[in-house]
């Protein structure tokens, strides 16, 4: 039989069904702590995609952080609840989403909130829709820097800062530019990736400032390059993960300093045969974007994770007489953040005990707006 006496060991886990998430709370706080020791907080802009939790927003607030960047209509609605000062939607808001930013502005008055433009047609759908409310929005102009998903090329910029500036519903109030393309494993090679990626958008926040006739704000960057961004003193940095942290950055990003804190409990549900067995973590409870290992297993390093389907892991072990049923295993994802998003809650575990439950709010697409 494998014992656990570690740091991830639940002394009272028999009152966890699972599968389940579970936060580690002075891990969390540790975390937290560890990020402020790197970058101050006033050049901070955490992501919440990674945790969706309110109680970790105001965590990170009773720190000193309070910026913050988040995905959904849902995440910025917890930032508000939260108190908040100032959010940042990294999304064109388009369709009903205009409404809806707009009846968050209106409940949340203390926070402000403001969204990615990355188009003259968006910006002008959102300008209409704030004027009709005689207000004005406040946008972040999304730069292309390579991950060629969201947002303009760099030298096509000022064209566009031309023709939103002019919309009377707008408002610009920086750039964004994110570069989740570059994740190099090599520290080196990842850095000058990075700069090459923001070669010249200093001296275009310059230009585009000189045109606005006010200071804009950089928002640059996510988890694996926050480090070199933040040894840049024109912009604020959006690492997410690094409150729970994952096996997948662990794995890749070895140069940052943080630690596993939120797991996956599974329990041993059947032994197939010698050097087999099932433990209840199917893709409805660890994200299956990435191809296996989608998980590792702290208290069972040998398990090799082998077919999934929706409530079933099939994990290949050197002998399955070292197992037996029942037996819960302590899992780090590959991949968190939509991790997470699978879980209505999470179990709060400190001191070794299961001691609150924290709702995962924002994994809904709609709070109350």
């Amino acid at each position: 039989m494998m014992k656990n006496p570690d740091w991830y060991h639940i002394e009272d886990v028999d009152r966890i069904d699972s599968p389940a998430l579970c936060v580690y709370k002075d891990r969390v706080k540790q975390n937290i702590n560890l990020l402020l020791g790197v970058v101050p907080p006033q050049r901070l802009r955490p992501h919440v995609k990674t945790h969706k939790m309110l109680e970790l927003s105001r965590m990170m607030m009773d720190a000193g952080i309070s910026k913050f960047k988040c995905a959904t209509i849902a995440e910025a609605e917890m930032l508000g609840m939260a108190g908040a000062r100032d959010v940042l939607m990294a999304y064109e808001v388009t369709g009903p989403k205009i409404q809806r930013l707009l009846k968050l502005i209106k409940k949340y008055p203390g926070t402000r909130f403001s969204c990615l433009v990355d188009s003259a047609a968006g910006a002008l759908a959102l300008s209409d829709g704030f004027i009709r409310e005689q207000l004005q929005a406040e946008v972040y102009m999304d730069l292309n820097v390579g991950m060629n998903r969201t947002g303009i090329l760099p030298a096509d910029a000022p064209a566009l800062f031309e023709t939103i500036h002019l919309l009377k519903g707008i408002r610009v109030a920086g750039l964004h530019a994110y570069d989740g393309h570059i994740h190099d494993k090599d520290p080196e090679i990842r850095r000058k990736r990075c700069l090459e990626a923001f070669a010249g958008t200093s001296e275009l926040k310059k230009q585009l400032e000189s045109a606005a006739g006010h200071p804009l704000t950089l928002v640059a960057g996510g988890s694996p390059t926050f480090l070199i961004h933040a040894a840049q003193d024109d912009r604020e940095c959006s690492p997410g993960t690094f409150i729970f942290w994952d096996k997948g950055y662990a794995e890749n990003l070895a140069d940052q300093p943080f630690q596993f804190a939120a797991l996956l409990l599974c329990r041993v549900v059947s032994i197939i045969s010698s050097q087999l067995l099932c433990v209840d973590l199917g893709h409805k409870s660890v994200a299956a974007e990435n191809p296996q290992p989608r998980v590792f297993f702290l208290n069972a390093p040998e398990a090799v994770p082998g077919a999934q389907s929706e409530e079933h892991l099939v994990l290949t072990v050197t002998d399955t007489r070292n197992y037996e049923i029942g037996q819960v295993l302590y899992g780090v994802p590959w991949h968190i953040c939509p991790s997470v998003a699978l879980y209505d809650r999470a179990m709060v575990i400190d001191n070794n005990r299961w001691q609150e439950t924290w709702n995962v709010i924002a994994r809904q697409r709609m709070i109350s707006i």
